[in-house]
């Protein structure tokens, strides 16, 4: 398992860094590449741009995020459970997706800028506008599990010695979250440093080190130039990776059994003005998915507002309805496969007898991909695999190639997710299995998986709608006889076929959310299964 993540991970990142070294003809010529793009201004500015609108976002879905997430645990609004879900839609949909509602709704001819507000959407503006919708739901998901595990003792410790709310906060709140607050602030700023998709449909003239390796790839056949921006994109990637290894040492993530819950105080004035501010948000996401329909089953926005179904048959030009067929087929493949490959890989590594240090070099090699941008490993897959010297070269321009990049790219959360789980099972499974001379494998399928299924199945989930949504990820790696919805999505913008663009997001958006309620239905009917199980024990005993 070992020698797989070292091919399909470690020797893609040697090829991209020494093709970054190499000149076209493949002679060593150092950093010479380097020397040449921090010397051509048209290049080199776009790293300024970069980490000039990847701060912004960092800074402002931070605060966005801390905010939603205390509106949602710290009163008693009601709806937190509509308002939890709603905060998790921009994650249904690809990146250009986000752009795409934005020209809607600040483009030229948007509904708001027909209003009279003109934001000068192409640029900056609209580049921090995407950024912002793209990382809010990840900056919300981690508030909101650091305000749920907080000790009820010090807040009823702080009333007795008569401290106001503002002391609370100040001196409890806040020291509780801290390393979440510098997780998520790393966290939104390499998303955002590292995102293709938004820039794409947004961007305008305005150059980021994303767009540049697009242009550098697909449009100038650099190679060379194109992984030198690409160990660029790495940088953040792995600043924000060695952050979280930091603080997450020093964290306390330990919840004492003598916790108590924290109990929320009555205040209608904070509960309404937390309503306001989670339903304003709200508002926002439910209009960004608003527009899409509107230009999905509108004729021609905004000249004939007439309905229409014409624009779901999509051209043949840009992917077809193929396409989206296709992203259902590979996503499907890399939900089963990458969920098989991390569930045996985190049950060797956690529950077998093999050496200690191989178990963990198989945990480095697990955390890895976690610094890695989408299109560092598409870049690096086609110095890999598109060589002819190398005998996996039959799977480049297949759907393997794809399957193979999303494994990767989203490896580290799901491998968390299932040495999470695996930790929680009693070792002596393993042992009575030993005494009994029952084979391993049949443990592990009729025991350890069973245990493991809430898991297993939310690994399937992740893989699969990540899947159905990445751009960078697959943007080199695909072929004109398979081509995604997300890419799809992407050259209908191009051929400002905006209206195909978003009644296909709309499809995509469907797919998600059917796999997400079927997701919520199954885990439901385990653990309501799990329950009357435990019952059935007791009236027993």
């Amino acid at each position: 398992m070992t020698m797989c993540f070292v091919v399909i991970l470690v020797c893609p990142l040697y090829s991209l860094f020494s093709k970054a070294f190499l000149a076209a003809d493949g002679t060593f010529v150092g950093l010479e590449n380097y020397i040449e793009y921090f010397s051509t201004p048209s290049l080199s500015v776009s790293i300024g741009n970069t980490i000039n609108v990847s701060v912004s976002t960092a800074l402002i879905s931070t605060i966005l995020g801390f905010v939603y997430a205390y509106g949602l645990t710290r009163t008693n609004i009601k709806g937190k459970q509509f308002f939890r879900y709603t905060a998790l839609i921009p994650l249904f949909l690809p990146t250009v997706v986000h752009g795409l509602s934005l020209v809607y709704l600040f483009g030229t001819q948007g509904v708001i800028t027909d209003m009279g507000w003109d934001i000068e959407l192409y640029g900056r503006t609209g580049i921090i506008l995407s950024e912002i919708i793209y990382t809010f739901p990840q900056a919300f998901l981690m508030f909101y599990i650091a305000f749920r595990y907080t000790d009820g003792r010090l807040y009823d410790a702080a009333e007795t010695m008569g401290c106001g709310n503002f002391k609370k906060f100040r001196y409890i709140t806040m020291p509780s979250v801290k390393y979440t607050l510098i997780n998520c602030l790393f966290v939104c700023f390499t998303l955002a440093f590292t995102d293709f998709g938004a820039p794409k449909v947004v961007g305008g003239s305005y150059n980021v080190l994303a767009t540049d390796i697009y242009k550098q790839v697909a449009g100038q056949f650099d190679m060379n130039m194109g992984a030198v921006v690409g160990t660029l994109l790495l940088i953040p990637a792995i600043i924000s990776f060695g952050i979280d290894r930091l603080t997450s040492r020093g964290a306390d993530d330990s919840i004492s059994s003598k916790a108590s819950t924290l109990k929320i105080k009555k205040s209608v004035s904070r509960d309404l003005v937390f309503y306001i501010v989670c339903g304003g948000m709200s508002l926002c996401l439910f209009i960004m998915v608003g527009v899409l329909f509107m230009g999905a089953f509108t004729e021609y926005y905004p000249y004939k507002m007439g309905f229409t179904f014409e624009h779901f048959s999509f051209s043949e030009s840009t992917g077809g309805i193929q396409s989206f067929i296709n992203s259902i087929v590979m996503s499907l493949l890399t939900a089963v496969l990458g969920t098989i490959f991390v569930f045996v890989y985190a049950y060797l590594i956690e529950r077998s007898k093999s050496s200690r240090v191989l178990k963990n070099i198989g945990r480095l090699l697990s955390s890895v991909p976690l610094a890695l941008p989408g299109m560092v490993i598409g870049l690096s897959f086609i110095f890999f695999f598109n060589s002819k010297s190398n005998p996996l070269n039959f799977i480049y321009g297949t759907v393997i190639i794809l399957v193979l990049a999303n494994i990767v790219h989203f490896y580290s959360v799901p491998f968390v997710t299932a040495s999470s789980a695996l930790k929680k099972h009693d070792r002596d499974y393993e042992n009575v299995a030993d005494s009994m001379k029952i084979p391993a494998w049949k443990s592990f399928t009729k025991v350890i998986v069973p245990l493991s299924l809430p898991a297993i199945l939310e690994i399937f989930l992740y893989y699969f709608m990540n899947s159905m949504v990445t751009v960078s990820a697959v943007v080199f790696l695909y072929s004109a006889q398979f081509k995604v919805a997300s890419i799809a999505i992407t050259h209908m913008e191009e051929a400002g076929d905006i209206a195909q663009a978003a009644a296909m997001s709309l499809l995509i958006l469907l797919v998600n959310i059917i796999a997400r309620g079927l997701y919520e239905i199954v885990v439901y009917k385990i653990r309501k299964k799990g329950e009357s199980t435990n019952e059935n024990r007791k009236s027993v005993v």
